[in-house]
């Protein structure tokens, strides 16, 4: 049997995971991997194997109560069966929540854990899911190590006012402020900067984290200045289903005048609003450019003219732009949406070479652009798996 890394990344709705051969440095493709989704509605679980061939793709028959744990039982299970080759020296987790505690990943122990709990009311709708998941390979593989990697630690390199809120000191002194999230996406980025731009890698560069979830982070010497969410995942960009920015008036007013309680804030606010609210059609991307609905074109217009807006403010933020980056599943492969974006930013002297972009090539910037602009499909699992490798040792 040969020693394998396993890899956690716990949603709200979906596991993925992914098993890494153990070893030196950690090969950043693993030997398996795949996610079971759409929990708390329809779960579905998928698999393939490094060549990128399927294994399973099968709906899974789950109690409709706790499926978050029920998923988890059958990954282990369907890893002992189809894994069997493989031995689990170690355990990786992306833990949505580090608070100012943690600015580097952690070897869990009961001590660590039991901080990590007290984090949930910062991430409600993710922390107790992230813990959900080390409890259970806690049970189902005891005395394996287990590793925590925070997605807010990345943005702990930036300034003290780049993470203060204008709120009172009694407040945010009790940790309310901008902790910033994507950190492992954009951790994978810093490290592959170097490959691409040579010494502009630690130039002014700003990396875009578009998805179901979406943010911008400002880089400079591949550490973090500047993001665009705060102090939940919901600041910023326009999302699948978050809003992005909102005036917090806009809330004292649903409270007040349309009786909208703590629960119905919650599903609008995460579930209900940004390109599927605006759109009434859906979440995905994909669906909008296809449709020819006017609510589609006008989700599609918002999301394009609130990310040109954030990337100039985190063009301010550096004073200037060497690079841009797209990432995630929209920045990967929406060409579309990355000439809009890059046309509506050519003042900054970005200039895209259309045949490169419609192929979705690793850089899509003429060679006289004043900004390199690149196409960096993230890893985030291979990231947690190298932590995970460097503890465990």
């Amino acid at each position: 049997m040969t020693d394998a890394l396993l890899i956690l990344n716990v949603g709200s709705s979906t596991i993925k995971f992914a098993l890494f051969e153990h070893k030196m440095p950690v090969p950043e493709r693993p030997v398996l991997s795949g996610q079971i989704d759409g929990l708390d509605a329809c779960p579905r679980f998928k698999a393939k194997d490094s060549a990128g061939r399927l294994l399973d793709d099968v709906d899974l028959p789950f109690e409709p109560e706790n499926q978050h744990r029920q998923a988890f039982k059958f990954l282990i299970r369907w890893l002992r069966e189809r894994g069997s080759n493989w031995r689990i020296v170690g355990v990786g987790h992306r833990v949505v929540h580090g608070a100012q505690r943690f600015s580097q990943p952690v070897l869990l122990d009961d001590a660590t854990i039991g901080i990590l709990r007290g984090f949930i009311p910062l991430a409600p709708l993710h922390q107790p899911h992230n813990l959900a998941g080390i409890d259970e390979i806690a049970a189902a593989l005891p005395g394996i190590p287990q590793v925590a990697c925070f997605d807010t630690a990345f943005h702990r390199t930036q300034s003290e006012l780049a993470q203060r809120l204008a709120l009172p000191r009694r407040i945010t002194d009790q940790g309310v402020r901008r902790y910033g999230f994507h950190g492992l996406s954009y951790e994978y980025i810093a490290d592959a900067l170097p490959k691409q731009l040579g010494d502009r890698a630690d130039g002014r560069v700003i990396v875009a984290h578009l998805g179901n979830g979406a943010s911008l982070c400002a880089l400079q010497k591949r550490r973090s200045i500047a993001t665009t969410m705060s102090f939940t995942a919901l600041d910023g960009l326009v999302m699948g289903t978050r809003c992005g920015n909102l005036d917090p008036g806009v809330l004292l007013y649903l409270i007040e005048f349309q009786g909208m309680g703590i629960k119905e804030l919650n599903e609008l606010l995460y579930k209900e609003s940004g390109l599927l609210g605006v759109s009434g059609i859906s979440q995905d991307m994909r669906e909008l450019l296809a449709s020819e609905r006017p609510e589609a074109r006008e989700a599609v217009d918002l999301f394009c003219y609130c990310l040109v807006r954030e990337l100039g403010s985190m063009a301010a933020a550096l004073r200037g732009v060497d690079a841009l980056v797209f990432t995630g599943g929209i920045g990967e492969h929406a060409a579309v949406i990355r000439q809009r974006v890059c046309a509506a930013c050519s003042w900054l002297g970005i200039a895209l070479d259309p045949d490169a972009n419609d192929a979705n090539a690793l850089r899509v910037s003429t060679p006289d652009s004043a900004v390199d602009v690149l196409v960096i499909p993230t890893n985030e699992e291979w990231i947690i798996a190298r932590h995970t490798a460097d503890l465990i040792g």
